[in-house]
């Protein structure tokens, strides 16, 4: 056998670089479900269905193309549960001139495959992941001397080299780089928000569910009423249903939140393209046809490229450029354990029990969810980083160490100094009452701090003010914070950090 090609389940792509030269009458592939890769976080159920089947349908359509398969199904009692297990007997039993892989998304496993060499006996050929549009080296080139990094401007370079939304002039489409503040609009339930594209499992698929119901039965999440796309072909569909009927208004309302919708005017893609079923670069080129035939507005356009070519690239850029040592940062230096509630839902916050409910149902929450309700808290109450950005990586179903840990430990808890964003992004509960329908239903008072059923958000944020002071008195972005804390009265000040402490200590029973 000439070569060995190692595809992993985050790269299900027909084009993929480990495949790029590659020869079906010469060549085999290997692709494995193992026991080390489902289990070494508490991943959703859900999340384990979806890269199963998937991973299951994209090697039968290989298969039907023509390739040799080697495919290892999930079993809990086979004697191979890692990757280097399954591989190490193939090149055992076939002893190839080469393994080529395409590099992964976790350092863990990186760290893994990069010694593979030596204890395989072989070559270990690792190329570029060719689905970014910038590479690790562009990334570090561009980073280089910066005493800041800053996503906007990196954004602007993407924008450039990909043409996208450029107009020809050589300047962007509407005489502006970012239209992120008009989209802030609270929904009212006008426009209705259509209902999430839908697939009915196949049979692989329900073999899957069975399998997982069976052998991950302790893990995170619910396996009922799984319908998300497991192929390329149903994948693009679910684009197809994003641009026309939700495009249109996500630009107004990404940000808004709704206390009987899950899904709103979100794409619900990340999975999809974060697993390699979707192409990063067609879908936003299809998102900015919309907008040039008239279709959906600038603002909806622009805010939805900037996601994926603007955050998604640069937070990958950040983990590569400053990983291992990057995963310890606590520059807050935070002690508190997760509560319990992350992995139940149970408490009477209800922005708190509606975000972490449909991430228990769907293995999904929107980003607002994510940065605002869910990891305002956490940032808010001083859980340790490690604590929830595992919470994070396990219980979404787009979830990657490269994509998760800089949006969680750097965006979420400004674990890292800054080095991702300029300032926490900390709210109180007013925030939450601007941009949803949740405090109308909740059992506390959004307009309260000090009281019994004062909303806990709010006296949690002046704590948190309060005990960073040396931390951010300095952040010109954080100066009428803390100018607005010193006007209060002292008693007022010491009513809302008592009852700020009655809320650490007791955060299992909100």
């Amino acid at each position: 056998m000439r070569h060995l090609i190692l595809i992993l389940g985050d790269q299900l792509t027909p084009d993929i670089s480990a495949l790029q030269d590659a020869d079906p009458q010469q060549d085999r592939i290997v692709m494995a479900e193992v026991r080390d890769e489902a289990s070494y976080t508490n991943h959703h159920k859900k999340k384990i269905i979806l890269l199963f089947s998937a991973m299951r349908h994209f090697a039968r359509e290989l298969q039907d193309a023509g390739w040799d398969i080697h495919y290892h199904a999930y079993d809990s009692d086979s004697s191979h549960g890692s990757l280097r297990d399954v591989v190490a007997e193939q090149v055992e039993a076939h002893r190839p001139d080469k393994l080529i892989t395409t590099e992964c998304g976790e350092w863990r496993l990186h760290d893994d495959i990069w010694q593979w060499h030596k204890r395989l006996g072989i070559p270990v050929e690792i190329r570029p992941d060719n689905r970014f549009i910038a590479t690790k080296d562009e990334f570090a080139r561009w980073a280089e001397g910066r005493k800041q990094l800053r996503m906007e401007f990196f954004y602007r370079e993407m924008r450039k080299k990909t043409g996208l939304l450029m107009a020809p002039e050589g300047g962007p489409e509407g005489d502006q780089w970012n239209f992120d503040a008009d989209n802030r609009k609270k929904w009212n339930g006008k426009p209705p928000a259509p209902g999430p594209f839908r697939v009915s499992p196949d049979a692989i698929t329900r073999e899957v569910i069975d399998l997982v119901e069976r052998e991950f039965a302790d893990h995170f999440g619910s396996a009922e009423d799984f319908h998300f796309a497991v192929t390329a072909a149903d994948a693009e569909e679910a684009l197809a249903h994003f641009l026309d009927f939700a495009l249109p208004c996500f630009g107004d309302y990404q940000d808004a939140m709704a206390d009987d919708e899950d899904w709103l005017f979100h794409s619900v893609l990340s999975p999809y393209i974060n697993c390699g079923l979707l192409d990063p670069l067609g879908v936003c080129e299809a998102a900015v046809q919309h907008y040039y035939s008239g279709q959906a507005p600038l603002n909806a356009v622009e805010g939805f490229v900037r996601q994926i070519i603007g955050w998604r690239e640069f937070v990958r850029g950040i983990y590569w450029l400053l990983m291992p040592d990057y995963a310890a940062e606590n520059r807050l230096g935070n002690t508190r354990d997760l509560p319990w509630f992350y992995w139940t839902g149970d408490t009477g916050m209800r922005c708190m029990h509606k975000a972490i409910d449909a991430t228990r149902r769907n293995a999904y929450a929107h980003h607002i969810q994510r940065l605002m309700v869910t990891g305002n808290f956490a940032l808010l109450a001083g859980v340790k980083p490690e604590d929830i950005c595992d919470w994070y990586l396990a219980v979404y179903a787009d979830a990657y160490d490269w994509v998760e840990l800089p949006n969680t430990l750097g965006m979420v808890m400004h674990a890292d100094g800054g080095y991702l964003g300029s300032k926490p992004y900390a709210a109180s509960g007013k925030y939450i009452q601007r941009m949803s329908n949740h405090c109308s239903d909740c059992r506390y008072n959004v307009s309260r701090a000090t009281e019994d059923d004062a909303c806990p958000f709010n006296a949690l944020y002046w704590h948190f003010i309060d005990r960073h002071r040396e931390a951010f008195r300095s952040n010109p972005r954080m100066g009428m914070m803390y100018r607005n804390w010193d006007r209060q009265k002292p008693e007022r000040r010491e009513a809302i950090l008592q009852r700020a402490d009655w809320i650490l200590a007791h955060l299992d029973r909100l």
